[in-house]
């Protein structure tokens, strides 16, 4: 496993483990699954992952309580990261449901706290007065935010008075927006980018084409996963398949290979089971040469996926069957 070097009181992994799916019905959650997440959270920890991701949104709570079970006495040991959800973010409900979360959790202090969205009504100046009481009386290590553009990231920042360690965004291969100043900003402030969803929910890993579409809910609701945009995907999956044959990779492996070039991007995508985990973990250690990362680049910018207002009525035809 490689680390991102920073100032940090525990080293933070390149990889870590995204939680959405422990607890929420619609990732399979049921009543084997507290076993599983378990057993995917200790083999994290023996892959060297130190950055565990969840948020008080995810499962209503079930997700930081399965992660703080799963980690048990190596709480201590990794960076746990939970979010708290933008609802009338002031500052005495952030103190408030900051507590709670740590209860859910089972920590003492939660080593990152992020807000999990910009409130458009509620500005950052309470939301990060909250934050720094938390910091003061030792209950939240570092602060960060989420879905936040630069200009608001470094107004959080000057609120908080401190560092905003990290900004948790959607990136991947064929979401790009932060590589135009999210992570140059982070690059030269010694900042964070985490990305989510680094493998565009699968789009990324091969698995599906324009005849094998994905059965799941929350990919269906997903308009990469339109036939069409299947379709046009298939020379970008083609490129990440020959530079994955040239490291005996996958191009799940790839894909994450990508977003981990940059020095200050972690990525925290989820894992099923247990081999899935192991994957994602090794692709920390693949190092792209200049040439393919260069084909990578291109063949995502050629991708021009139906997306938007364009999608709606497609993804409503694929839903009827139409």
């Amino acid at each position: 496993m490689r680390y991102v070097q920073l100032d940090t009181p525990k080293p933070i992994s390149k990889i870590g483990l995204g939680t959405w799916q422990f607890g929420s019905k619609e990732w399979g959650y049921g009543p084997e699954y507290e076993r599983r997440a378990a057993e995917i959270v200790r083999r994290a920890l023996d892959l060297g992952v130190t950055l565990f991701d969840t948020a008080e949104l995810y499962g209503f709570g079930r997700s930081e309580r399965i992660l703080g079970a799963a980690l048990g006495d190596d709480r201590a040991k990794v960076v746990v990261a939970s979010k708290i959800f933008p609802l009338l973010p002031v500052a005495p409900v952030v103190q408030q449901r900051a507590v709670a979360s740590a209860a859910r959790l089972g920590v003492d202090g939660i080593d990152l706290y992020q807000v999990h969205q910009a409130n458009p009504v509620v500005a950052d100046t309470t939301t990060m007065r909250g934050m720094r009481s938390l910091q003061d009386v030792g209950l939240v290590g570092e602060v960060g935010v989420s879905n936040y553009g630069l200009r608001r990231w470094r107004f959080a920042e000057a609120a908080l008075g401190r560092r905003v360690l990290s900004n948790q965004v959607r990136y991947s291969m064929i979401d790009r927006g932060p590589e135009e100043d999210l992570i140059p900003y982070a690059e030269q402030a010694g900042r964070i980018v985490i990305a989510y969803s680094p493998l565009a929910q699968g789009f990324l890993s091969g698995r599906y084409d324009a005849t094998n579409p994905p059965a799941g809910a929350v990919r269906r609701a997903n308009p990469y996963f339109l036939p069409e945009n299947l379709e046009r995907g298939t020379q970008l999956i083609a490129t990440l398949r020959e530079v994955a044959d040239a490291h005996d990779a996958t191009p799940s492996q790839i894909a994450l290979a990508y977003v981990l070039r940059h020095p200050n991007v972690v990525a925290i995508p989820g894992a099923s089971g247990v081999e899935q985990m192991e994957r994602n973990a090794a692709a920390a250690e693949i190092d792209l040469a200049d040439d393919e990362y260069a084909a990578l680049v291109a063949a995502a910018h050629a991708f021009r996926p139906v997306t938007g207002l364009a999608a709606v009525p497609r993804m409503v035809r694929a839903r009827l069957g139409k």
